[in-house]
């Protein structure tokens, strides 16, 4: 009897079972949230400069139609002029949210459904093959399961932007937001070595509490990387809710509004640095 066996195939870094089930429950969530939504309740403003509820929701149907394979609408007015819009991809979003702008709530509500119906019956017929092919993504050329897991990350962002306007609390662990912390973790070097310019031999602890609890160490050694453990006793150190961490990455609040519950240790210059430039969305 032969001894060989198959070695068993790597786990894929994006795998489609995971992020696909992830992505319809976000989907069902925010249908939940919304179903409660009526009248004015629409035009409740968010803390996304521009934008209310409506528009939140225009723009989740906007990135689904085109992920479904529909044209960007035209519009009327020039979005690049309004003070929201910094650069293309958010002049795309804009002409979602501004071709919707006169439609009432409730047939946004039911667009949205469609949407999601249709990009549910597309993600079910994936395979493992398609998540693992090459595609452009907000983050620039990767994969379509990299362009997923961005889509779990960014919906719900949404959803606490809804849960935020409309002050309707709600669960913020679980495997969604674990999923979506993970693309915020992902840019933390980045956030703390360029934006935050934390100098050459900091060694940065982020204490995150809450329901998303962890401890985050990272070294600059040139540049800024997430370590295992410091080498030494940290220089800076940063502790916060993960919900205030969330918003701050996703450039919802500014840290000087929220000071009082961040508490920063050793350095707090580069701390002060850091939390006051986390923000590392589009």
């Amino acid at each position: 009897m032969s001894t060989e066996h198959t070695p068993e195939s790597p786990t894929p870094e994006f795998p489609v079972e995971q992020i696909r089930s992830l992505l319809f429950e976000q989907f069902a969530v925010i249908d939940d949230l919304l179903a409660g939504v009526d009248g004015d309740t629409w035009f409740t403003p968010s803390t996304l400069p521009g934008w209310t509820v409506k528009d939140i929701v225009a723009h989740l149907i906007g990135t689904e139609s085109i992920l479904a394979g529909e044209d960007t609408p035209h519009v009327d007015i020039d979005v690049h002029a309004l003070g929201h819009v910094h650069n293309e991809i958010g002049a795309l979003n804009e002409r979602w949210v501004e071709s919707l702008r006169g439609t009432p709530g409730a047939g946004v509500l039911d667009r949205y459904r469609r949407i999601v119906s249709r990009r549910h019956d597309q993600l079910a017929s994936m395979t493992q093959e398609w998540f693992d092919a090459p595609a452009q993504t907000p983050a620039g050329p990767a994969t379509y399961g990299r362009f997923m897991r961005i889509r779990v990350f960014d919906c719900w962002m949404h959803e606490l932007d809804i849960r935020d306007a409309l002050g309707t609390p709600g669960d913020e662990g679980g495997a969604r937001a674990e999923l979506a912390v993970a693309e915020i973790v992902g840019s933390l070097a980045y956030v703390v070595g360029k934006l935050g310019k934390a100098p050459d031999g900091s060694r940065i602890t982020f204490e995150l509490t809450g329901p998303l609890a962890r401890t985050l160490h990272l070294e600059v050694h040139g540049r800024a990387a997430l370590v295992p453990e410091l080498s030494g006793p940290a220089t800076s150190t940063i502790t916060l809710d993960s919900g205030l961490f969330a918003r701050l990455a996703g450039g919802r609040v500014h840290a000087f509004d929220h000071l009082d519950e961040i508490t920063l240790g050793g350095d707090t210059t580069t701390g002060r640095r850091i939390v006051e430039n986390l923000a590392f969305t589009i």
